[in-house]
């Protein structure tokens, strides 16, 4: 079964005749995730195409500002960690998420929240994130089953009540997001193969923060290309905006846990 997650309530804004929106990618490069960002660069780019959206690629969020990011419906923030950004840049991606000027999926390495580096942890974006920081990870990576907790969310739409993902470094935090955000699927611990000692007891991997204006949805997997590779799991972002295609969002934005 594909993983299929659908941001049903992201604004709509007409980008051309055959572009529905723009999106912004927020690519990490190198190190142990190059093989997964290379081939879901590879499967966004072929998305772009079928399902007519357009799509600018960055490896540094350097040249980030209030209007730069006004040019984009969608950010997605594939594997760039929460650091290595400009004072402007957070300023900017703050107000993008706080005002709801577009939508937001993250996927994994974007909860690497703490001191890395020699940078300091983005307080806001923890709380963004359900008020955590990174504890720990399954090096070896072991195989889960994903559970899946809210299945009429649109997010989520078409998807088994279980499956399994292989591959997987499955992030600890110091703390359980739950309290603070909606989850929307959370992985067995007692199904891991192998097994590891590295838990948390309730383990979220996908949820929303419904605080916030934009719509936004985080993806903990998103280690290993094997994710993109097979059709069991292999993510399909079904986006729809506010309607069929070829009309226009109403201008006010609604949050994503209003379009269940």
């Amino acid at each position: 079964m594909a993983l299929v997650l659908t941001l049903a309530a992201i604004p709509a804004f007409a980008q051309s005749d055959t572009n529905r929106f723009r999106a912004l990618v927020l690519a990490e490069r190198g190190g142990v995730h190059e093989a997964y960002v290379v081939a879901a660069l590879k499967w966004l780019k072929a998305t772009a195409g079928q399902d007519h959206f357009a799509m600018d690629v960055f490896e540094n969020p350097i040249s980030f500002n209030k209007a730069f990011l006004g040019k984009y419906q969608l950010f997605i923030q594939l594997n760039y960690p929460p650091y290595r950004w400009s004072d402007e840049a957070k300023a900017a991606f703050q107000d993008y998420i706080e005002q709801g000027r577009g939508g937001w999926i993250g996927f994994h390495h974007a909860t690497l929240l703490g001191e890395f580096d020699g940078y300091p942890m983005w307080p806001w974006f923890s709380d963004f994130m359900g008020g955590i920081r990174f504890k720990n990870y399954i090096a070896k990576r072991v195989s889960g089953t994903v559970v899946v907790e809210d299945a009429a969310h649109p997010a989520l739409k078409g998807l088994p009540p279980k499956f399994v993902i292989d591959e997987e470094e499955w992030y600890t935090y110091d703390k359980d997001p739950r309290p603070n955000v909606h989850v929307l699927a959370s992985v067995d611990e007692s199904s891991y193969q192998p097994s590891s000692d590295i838990k948390m007891g309730d383990h979220p991997v996908i949820w929303t923060n419904p605080k916030m204006k934009a719509r936004n949805i985080y993806i903990l997997m998103g280690h290993h290309p094997s994710l993109l590779k097979t059709t069991r799991t292999k993510p399909c972002f079904t986006m729809q905006f506010c309607g069929p295609p070829g009309t226009r969002a109403s201008p006010g934005p609604e949050r994503l846990e209003n379009r269940r």
